[in-house]
This record gives C-alpha cells, structure tokens and sequence, in this order.
C-alpha cells in the first residue's frame, strides 16, 4: 500500500535474514481484516497536527507508506537466528500482533496488550531498531511488525507463537486477530457474567467471535446488531438469540428482553467507529453496566457526543481495550484447543478464500459485507 486511496500492488521484496532474537517465516495463509483496509481510508493515519502533537510527546514518528499489509495469519518456520529458543524450523505458527516482551511493567502485570512494544507497529524500524524489509531503494512498514501479505516474513520471535501441528494452519490463522480479539471483547474484556443480556454492535470477523465469546461466557441473551442481512443470519449461526439491523431499532428489543432494565454489556465492533455511535450505545447500557470499544475510531476523532449526566447518575463504564483483553501466547493454544474439542467454530467463519493477486477483490468483499472472514491462501 502507497498511500491513502490507493489499491495493493504486488511488488518484488527483499528482506534481510534474521538476525539475533529473530525467525523467517514461509506464510500459508493470511486473514483479509478491517485493520489493514483503514490505511486505504485514512481512517488509521494521523493529520499532521495530530502527529506532531505525538511527536512532542516522545512517541515514535508513524512512517505509514510504504506498508506491507498483514497482521493476521499462520505459517511454517523456515530459519532462526541466533538465540531464538522458543521455535526452530518446521514448527507451525501463528503471530500476535504485538510483539510482547514478558518483561516489561504492562506485560508482568497480565496486560501483554499493552506491551511497550507495541509502539514499534506502525514504524519501518523493527523492535531492535534496525530496518528489514525493502523493496527498491525504499524501506518498508511492515503492519504490526508482521506483514502477512507476502509470503515470506522475517519477525521478532516475541512476535511468533508455536503450535501444535495437529491443527489445521487455516484455523491458526484466524486466532492471530479477529477471534482473539472478539472473543476476548465478549468475555473477559467487558465483563460478561452468567445471565447477561449482552449486545454486540457489528457482527464482521471480531464481532462474530464477540457473539461465540458473550454465549460461551454463559449470557442469556446476545443481540447481533448489523445493517446486512447475511451478517445478522450468521451471528444467529454462531449464537446470537436475537438480531436488530441498527442500535435504535434495537432499543426497543433490549428494553423489552430486561423489562427495561437494559443491557449489561454492550460491545462495539462495527468496521469504524462514528462519533454518532458512543450516544445510543450508551443508552442501551444498562445502570452500573459496561460499553466497550474495540473497533478502531477514526485518529482525528477527538469530539463526541455524550450525555455526561447519564455516565455519572447512572455509573457507567466506557472503555476502550486492545487484543480484546487477551494475552494471545496463553490464549491462542486456549482457543485452538477448544475448535479441536468442538467447543468454537472457525472453520465457518471463512467466507471466501483468495490467492494473493487476488486481495483487491477480498478487501471490496469485506467492506461490502460479503465476508465474515475472507483469507488468502499462499502456494
């Protein structure tokens, strides 16, 4: 990816082999996810005064473009560098999309997703500060220090997870973003208790995990709110026990199903975030309830619309959580193992399955709404 507005080229890439602490990885598939689409639309890229805001602030400069797309995916190790302990050769893996380093203060308190690594996503440099990947006389971006849309990557190993061979690399796939990231959202991350009544705004690849997440959780209702017809019908699929196409049209439901009371957890997962969202999931949360954002905002959204007096009288929590709350190297084997068991369904979560020149059309799929979750598959 170029720029804001443009398509995915293919384009020859040349990356240096790894180095101390680092693997090179043949991938087998990739996950087509919304993350990777807000670089075309903007909607992740910082305007200018906001960047040099952050700049001020000491974060790291954001070099967007070139950007070599990708954060979701599993492969088969190739090589290792020196030290790498964790994966040798052969193994299958999959990635999280923060390269956690266990030792930082964020990581030992449980909250990997908030490793200061985490700063390295979005910059050309890797998390040792070197630069890896090229194409012509240009150094590339490489999304989450991952870049899953070529078939080759070289990563930190704090970046790679090793799995058990048994399991399909498609499935595997999956667990590195979306259904981490959902199924967190839906359970430890907002708090669902036996007996809830739980929405879940926008029904994708994280919102559809969100649903299998809030059921397995043990809520007594989840309602599924998405404009399209087919993602309503999936998220019944997946667990859902009512639907709504929009937040108002579902006001009246939720009322009804809590004689009143409303829901005790909302979770927004739509594919961006709008100021005009954070006001009528607020009034869907019930008092001392929880409304969750995981889906990403525009980056200049600085401005919203709320009704303050209802946060306070009321006690509601708005918050906003990365990775769903997870830590993905206790929580992907977690998952893989409860798919192999019967007790997660991933293999329908995949749509459509793409080759590589193909993922122009899989990212139109995607936010046309014709995918739950589109993959690409490499030879």
């Amino acid at each position: 990816m170029r720029g804001v507005g443009h398509d995915w080229t293919i384009e020859e890439i040349t990356l240096d082999p790894p180095r101390d602490g680092e693997v090179l990885v043949k991938m087998s598939v990739a996950g087509i996810c919304h993350s990777d689409d807000h670089f075309t639309t903007g909607d992740m890229v910082a305007p200018p005064d906001l960047e040099a805001v952050m700049e001020a602030m000491g974060a790291p400069r954001l070099e967007y473009f070139p950007l070599l797309g990708g954060h979701e995916g599993a492969g088969v190790v190739e090589e290792v560098g020196p030290g790498v302990r964790s994966v040798k050769p052969g193994d299958h893996v999959s990635f999280s999309f923060i390269a956690a380093c266990g030792k930082c203060r964020w990581c030992v308190s449980g909250m990997t997703y908030l490793c200061d690594n985490g700063a390295h996503m979005l910059t050309k440099e890797s998390i040792d500060g070197a630069r890896r990947r090229h194409v012509g006389d240009e150094d590339l971006t490489a999304m989450c220090q991952l870049g899953t849309f070529a078939e080759y990557s070289v990563l930190p190993e704090e970046s790679v997870i090793k799995l058990d061979e048994s399991i399909p690399l498609e499935a595997a796939s999956l667990v590195s973003c979306g259904v981490t990231t959902g199924w967190g959202s839906g359970t430890v991350g907002v708090g669902t208790q036996v007996g809830d009544v739980v929405v879940i705004v926008g029904t994708g690849g994280v919102g559809i995990n969100a649903v299998q997440g809030a059921r397995a959780a043990g809520a007594n209702a989840v309602i599924a709110v998405d404009p399209v017809d087919f993602k309503r019908d999936s998220a019944k699929f997946f667990g859902a026990t009512d639907t709504s196409p929009s937040m108002e049209e579902a006001f009246g439901l939720v009322q009804e199903l809590t004689r009143g009371v409303m829901a005790d957890r909302v979770v927004l997962t739509p594919s961006v975030i709008r100021a005009e969202m954070l006001s009528p999931a607020l009034m869907l949360t019930r008092k001392g309830g929880t409304c969750l954002m995981t889906a990403v905002p525009k980056f200049e959204l600085s401005m919203v619309p709320m009704v303050l007096v209802d946060m306070l009288q009321n006690c509601k929590t708005l918050k906003g959580l990365i990775y769903g709350g997870m830590n993905p190297r206790a929580s992907m084997p977690m998952l893989l193992d409860m798919y192999r068991n019967g007790h997660l369904k991933l293999d329908e979560l995949i749509t459509k399955r793409y080759t590589l020149d193909q993922i122009n059309d899989g990212i139109t799929d995607m936010r046309e709404g014709r995918n739950i979750r589109g993959i690409i598959e490499f030879d």
